[in-house]
């Protein structure tokens, strides 16, 4: 399973960070994204996904999981 874990990473770089792995990994699904325990990382993450109009869906707080493109 491809993951993304951001809990290194800085909000304001999420948003481009997850577009491009998530495009460029979509072959590889599943592909999980660890948000950790903030909110606003879970929200940045979700907004991206949902400009895509990628379904996602949260296994555990955060920990959202995108099973198809």
């Amino acid at each position: 399973m491809n993951k993304l874990d951001l809990h290194t990473h800085r909000h304001a770089t999420v948003p481009n960070l997850v577009e491009d792995w998530v495009l460029m990994n979509q072959t590889d699904i599943p592909l999980t994204i660890i948000c950790g325990n903030s909110n606003k990382m879970i929200e940045l993450v979700v907004a991206v996904l949902d400009k895509l109009d990628i379904e996602h869906r949260m296994w555990q707080y955060g920990v959202i999981v995108i099973d198809r493109i």
